[in-house]
């Protein structure tokens, strides 16, 4: 038997979570986050902090440390997990590949950021699958959002990252490096063909319409309702949809500083000559309106 127990980051809606096996009393730790203030660079661990706690509180053993995908709206808090509760830290295979993207972009050095997934401990394949105590977790390669999105499948629970948002929210934008709309049909075809009474749980839930948090919802009820992709929605007609939404939204307010860490687990970069960490902020200039 498992429990799953739900953190809400309120500054990113961001749901991370532990999950653990009640017999051996294994944990893992899925999609975790550090609070940062982009105004000041500033970043610190209350939210990370607060699973300790509890962690510690049920006298739990942490195993494993997991990213659905190198997120581009928070700072992972993996690294420090790790520091302060050991354990495996793991993500998708195709992690290699959106470190050599962003290495590219932000014009970093493979000293300063190695693309090979060695920050992380394990990288899982499609298939792949680990103990959590006596309990098997099977790894299923969801891409589309990013090339690295994976969701981790235990005793009829489904923890997506940002394949699939609750239904009132739709799916999650395919527009950074590496996304395809087509991509993700074919994840949430994969998803949606679970069991129907399989439990989907969000990594993001922004409340549409102003309602009460939710981050979880069955199979059976995502491919019947979710206002983007559902029962009878084509390929074609998905990605004209996610792609024309794509066009109007601007970039996550914490993608730079995100990414840059993310791609290393959470680990802060080097410091420079004065002692100082610095993270690279892209720049352009447009003379006259902005358009």
């Amino acid at each position: 038997m498992i429990s799953i127990n739900a953190f809400f980051h309120q500054a990113s809606s961001t749901i991370s979570y532990v999950v653990y096996e009640t017999a051996s009393r294994e944990a893992m730790i899925i999609d975790s986050a550090l609070d940062y203030t982009a105004h000041s660079g500033k970043l610190w661990t209350e939210f990370a902090d607060k699973q300790i706690a509890f962690i510690h509180e049920n006298n739990l053993h942490v195993t494993w440390i997991l990213e659905t995908h190198a997120h581009a709206d928070h700072i992972s808090a993996a690294h420090y997990l790790k520091t302060q509760l050991g354990g495996k830290l793991a993500a998708g295979a195709g992690v290699v590949h959106v470190q050599k993207t962003f290495v590219d972009f932000f014009d970093l050095s493979e000293s300063h950021i190695p693309t090979d997934g060695r920050q992380f401990g394990h990288l899982f394949e499609d298939g792949d699958s680990f103990s959590l105590g006596n309990t098997e977790v099977t790894v299923l390669s969801t891409p589309g959002h990013t090339n690295d999105s994976v969701t981790y499948l235990i005793d009829g629970n489904a923890f997506v990252g940002d394949t699939l948002f609750m239904p009132d929210g739709g799916t999650a934008r395919c527009d950074f490096p590496g996304g395809s709309a087509a991509v993700l049909f074919k994840s949430i075809e994969k998803l949606h063909q679970l069991a129907d009474d399989t439990v989907l749980w969000m990594c993001h839930d922004y409340q549409p319409k102003g309602r009460a948090l939710q981050y979880h919802c069955t199979v059976a009820q995502s491919r019947k309702n979710n206002i983007h992709i559902h029962t009878g929605t084509t390929c074609e007609a998905f990605v004209q949809l996610r792609e024309s939404r794509d066009e109007t939204l601007d970039i996550p307010r914490l993608l730079y500083p995100s990414v840059q860490l993310n791609i290393s687990a959470g680990q802060l970069p080097p410091k420079a000559a004065n002692g100082k960490r610095y993270i690279k902020q892209p720049i352009s200039f447009t003379r006259g309106d902005v358009k």
